[in-house]
């Protein structure tokens, strides 16, 4: 009796899990999200459905409003993602399986480039 419980209760956590881990890869296919920093100076952009946020020591929170990304034509679409962003300010974030922060020499999967007006800002994202 003990073996038949546990194996309706196996049976019901791996339906479970096969009903979970496709709506997983569904909501990771339509989500969106990247973190991009740098170091000297310090920055980060968050990037999501709900905004692209900018922060640094300076400037605590700067949010622009969410737009998709351009993508290079003839290439994967996670290759390279342009952010035009409100006023004079793009975010790059390009495929780079190299790029380290230069303080932890964490490797990141992506390098970014911010650009804001007259400033460029380089990094890496994940």
């Amino acid at each position: 009796m003990k073996a038949v419980i546990s194996n309706i209760a196996l049976l019901g956590l791996s339906a479970g899990l096969l009903a979970n881990s496709s709506g997983v890869v569904a909501q990771t296919a339509n989500s969106e999200k990247f973190i991009a920093l740098g170091t000297e100076p310090f920055w980060s952009v968050t990037v999501s459905k709900s905004g692209i946020v900018y922060s640094s020591p300076e400037v605590k929170k700067q949010t622009f409003p969410y737009v998709a990304p351009l993508k290079a034509q003839g290439r994967p679409d996670d290759f390279v993602r342009v952010y035009r962003l409100r006023g004079n300010n793009t975010l790059i974030i390009k495929k780079d399986n190299t790029c380290s922060d230069g303080m932890s020499d964490n490797k990141y999967p992506y390098s970014a480039v911010l650009i804001l007006g007259n400033k460029v800002l380089e990094g890496c994202a994940k």
